[in-house]
């Protein structure tokens, strides 16, 4: 047992676009920051930082611990979303995840380090750590991040949790059908009695990226150019008007120029999406009225039929096949769900006795999910398609910050209640036992 009521325990969810990190109890993280890092390559460029280029931005710059690699040894990397917005010649933007699950360790230290000593202000020594992990996290997975969290911060307990289960406590339900569509994929698990029901997990790869992607594709092929905000300077000429001078930085990576040119397709598709109410039709749609949308550099873009296109690549993947640039798409399409099949097909894999309350408490979580009107298509496609007995409530967070922070939202509940404190898996166990012991602790 952890007798950690004297202090907060941090509760982490490195999501696959952002990692969210703050105290429990609280009803919001205090840090919420890019869950990819810039990286430079010191065999390609030369040590020396110039300071007066390089402002104090608090970012995290950390050479990787892995000795043994020298590609890895020998880069550093910028964490949090002043050092991304600051172009650095050479610097790559990378990812520590890949479909999900962690594929470089280095950068998730990396990120928890900022969270901890930048952004926190916290000794992880300190406090007891609850960290949300993907429904289908692989056991090694779970070892490995035990034994950074008490090999290198020293932290005095953990637990891991999987993001259904705490999407279904932020809720106040143990039984409920969570369908999560975060940045990188989009996963539905049913949760029964505070336990995910692993064999009735579906993924998809279409996530809030997928679709900014869609949306930038579909825009270029229009012949709009995004420029990044790092590639041009507004000056003023005359009071109101700007004229707008490029600039020209031909050291910049590929990565980081799609990084830059995201941001911005991500805010059009925040600001001018939703879902459609029926299934999207390019006849039916080839006369909507646009809506306006004024880009960083002044120019101001007129937004169609894209703004129900794209959402409802969710509902019928095959859409995104018809959007120019988007054809490598088709390897994958056919073995691609929409969200309405994933749910029928979730709730078909479990126990006969409870799919009528799976149907019933039907979870919308995740920053995709926040997306108008998303929820009353997914509750009209479902009442279509599901058994005639079959009760369908689609529920969600009329509040966007809770859908996008549910997951953090759940874990701050859990690790906060005092009959938790001896679900607690702490540093004198894994010295006795080890990190496999974790699997025990944290079924």
């Amino acid at each position: 047992m952890y007798g950690g009521d004297e202090v907060s325990a941090i509760v982490i969810d490195l999501g696959s676009h952002t990692c969210k990190a703050g105290y429990a109890g609280e009803d919001a993280p205090k840090a919420v920051f890019p869950s990819v890092v810039g990286a430079i390559d010191q065999m390609d460029v030369d040590e020396s930082d110039d300071p007066e280029k390089n402002p104090g931005s608090g970012e995290s710059k950390n050479n990787s611990r892995n000795e043994g690699d020298k590609a890895k040894g020998k880069r550093k990397l910028y964490v949090g979303s002043q050092s991304l917005g600051y172009r650095r010649d050479f610097m790559e933007v990378l990812s520590p995840l890949k479909d999900g699950l962690v594929a470089d360790w280095d950068i998730v230290d990396s990120i928890w380090d900022h969270a901890f000593r930048e952004c926190l202000l916290i000794d992880p020594k300190e406090h007891p750590m609850l960290l949300a992990e993907p429904s289908s996290n692989a056991p090694q997975q779970r070892e490995r991040a035990a034994e950074l969290m008490f090999e290198k911060y020293k932290a005095p307990a953990l637990f891991l949790a999987k993001n259904a289960v705490l999407t279904s406590f932020a809720s106040g339900r143990a039984t409920s059908l969570v369908v999560d569509s975060g940045g990188g994929s989009t996963t539905v698990a049913p949760v029964h009695d505070g336990y995910v029901l692993q064999k009735a997990v579906a993924t998809s790869p279409i996530g809030g990226e997928f679709l900014t992607d869609c949306l930038m594709k579909s825009l270029e092929s229009k012949g709009i150019v995004m420029k990044p905000r790092y590639s041009f300077k507004r000056k003023e000429i005359r009071p109101g008007e700007f004229q707008t001078v490029d600039l020209d930085f031909p050291n910049t990576t590929e990565s980081y120029k799609l990084y830059s040119q995201r941001a911005i397709a991500s805010d059009i598709k925040e600001c001018v999406c939703r879902a459609p109410d029926t299934p999207y039709d390019e006849s039916a749609y080839s006369n909507i009225p646009t809506t306006s949308y004024e880009l960083p550099d002044g120019q101001t873009i007129e937004v169609g039929a894209d703004r129900f296109k794209i959402p409802d690549v969710l509902f019928n993947p095959s859409v995104a096949q018809s959007i120019p640039g988007m054809e490598s798409f088709a390897e994958i399409a056919p073995s691609v769900r929409g969200l309405p099949q994933m749910v029928i097909e979730s709730i078909n894999k479990c126990d006969v006795d409870i799919r009528r309350e799976l149907f019933s408490s039907i979870l919308l979580a995740g920053g995709t999910a926040s997306m108008q009107q998303l929820k009353e298509r997914l509750e009209k496609d479902l009442l279509e398609e599901s058994p005639q007995a079959a009760r369908v409530k689609v529920l969600a967070s009329g509040n966007a910050t809770e859908r996008r922070f549910s997951v953090w939202i759940g874990g701050s509940i859990l690790a906060s209640l005092g009959s938790f404190q001896q679900m607690w898996f702490s540093k004198s166990e894994y010295e006795e036992h080890g990190a496999s012991y974790i699997q025990r602790k944290c079924p």
